[in-house]
């Protein structure tokens, strides 16, 4: 894959990451007297973020040299999320503990979990879209990859390597939440880097 592709790959991501950005920082200063509306919002643009920029690192995993290229840019980018998406979770089993834990209201719970997967949808037909643009050489063939595992493994094998990894992140989230915040993030970034890199 030509650099070009890999840099209009990252301009379409930077994009996205900007647009949330501003949407959140719009919804603070406008929704704050409705917590509820502004709980869901924010919930759905951060997801949406993570959604969108994963749907298109997925298309650069192939980008020489592997995998290098591929690992340096999910770990920048889950350090960027980690900056910019503070306050959200992202998933539903992020937000299922503080539920459990009394944390966090089933209302509440359940309006971020509706948003998770509104986002996510929402972020599936963006991408369907501005993949069938074809804006950039990554996107050509995007759309004939369909749901293809790129684990290439049975459901069973894939089922229980993404269980028990998330079984050690999860441990590990829990064990990184007494380290200072400005480390959390790289520790955690990095922990995701080697997870994806052992998948």
């Amino acid at each position: 894959m030509a650099v070009g592709g890999v840099g209009s790959s990252l301009l379409l991501m930077s994009g996205v990451v900007v647009a949330v950005g501003l949407c959140r920082r719009l919804a603070r200063r406008r929704l704050r007297s409705r917590p509820h509306l502004f709980a869901f919002l924010v919930e759905m643009f951060s997801t949406f973020q993570i959604c969108a920029c994963t749907n298109e690192l997925s298309l650069l995993g192939n980008v020489e040299p592997k995998p290098h290229t591929a690992l340096t840019l999910t770990y920048g980018f889950t350090v960027l999320h980690g900056l910019t998406l503070a306050g959200s979770t992202c998933n539903p089993c992020g937000t299922l503990q503080p539920m459990c834990g009394g944390g966090t209201s089933l209302r509440m719970g359940g309006l971020k979990i509706a948003a998770q997967f509104v986002a996510a949808v929402l972020a599936r037909v963006f991408m369907h879209f501005i993949w069938s643009l074809k804006m950039a050489e990554p996107h050509f063939g995007a759309l004939s990859q369909g749901c293809s595992s790129p684990m290439q493994t049975t459901e069973v094998q894939a089922f229980c390597i993404e269980l028990l990894f998330s079984v050690v992140f999860q441990l590990a989230v829990l064990r990184a939440e007494s380290v200072n915040p400005k480390y959390r993030v790289h520790l955690i970034a990095l922990l995701i880097t080697m997870l994806v890199y052992a998948g």
